[in-house]
């Protein structure tokens, strides 16, 4: 597989009441053709967030907007446009982050999450600086995490995330 130049293709998802900002590294290809975070059906965010909320795995997108929102939740990633092979974050190169500002700004986050080491590490790389924040990094709810079963990823995004809610 070729790599090739892509422009993140979804536009952030925030409002003036969302307080944790959980930002992933660059949209995987089932996401870029959803147009919406975590569209692989593998990926376990939907699941894991569920179970935090307690609410229903949303399914469609409209559904997955609203969740985000209804929770305080705001989405995006750090990277907004690179050179990539496929879905896969160690072939990302000559990244280009998004500007987090316009989130900063508009919305009262208490607190920036990582999904994963490599978004962790682009957001520390590209955005920290620019931000002034840290971010805390969470285990990857990726498939290729195989080490992090469904139950161990929830009950650590819950008790690192939970206070901020």
């Amino acid at each position: 597989m070729e790599s090739s130049h892509v422009v993140h293709p979804i536009p952030a998802l925030y409002d003036d009441s969302s307080c944790i900002l959980i930002l992933g590294s660059f949209p995987s290809v089932k996401s870029r053709e959803s147009r919406f975070f975590y569209g692989h059906p593998q990926n376990r965010y939907w699941r894991v967030l569920a179970a935090i909320t307690e609410d229903e795995v949303p399914a469609t997108v409209d559904e997955k907007r609203a969740f985000l929102l209804r929770h305080h939740i705001a989405a995006w990633d750090v990277i907004g446009s690179c050179e990539i092979t496929g879905s896969s974050d160690s072939s990302i190169r000559n990244a280009v982050p998004n500007d987090l500002t316009p989130i900063l700004v508009a919305a009262n986050i208490r607190q920036i999450f990582t999904n994963g080491k490599t978004a962790d590490r682009m957001y520390r790389k590209y955005c920290e600086k620019q931000t002034g924040r840290n971010a805390v990094c969470l285990p990857s709810t990726s498939p290729a995490n195989a080490a992090w079963s469904l139950d161990r990823l929830i009950d650590e995004w819950k008790r690192t995330i939970e206070p901020f809610l």
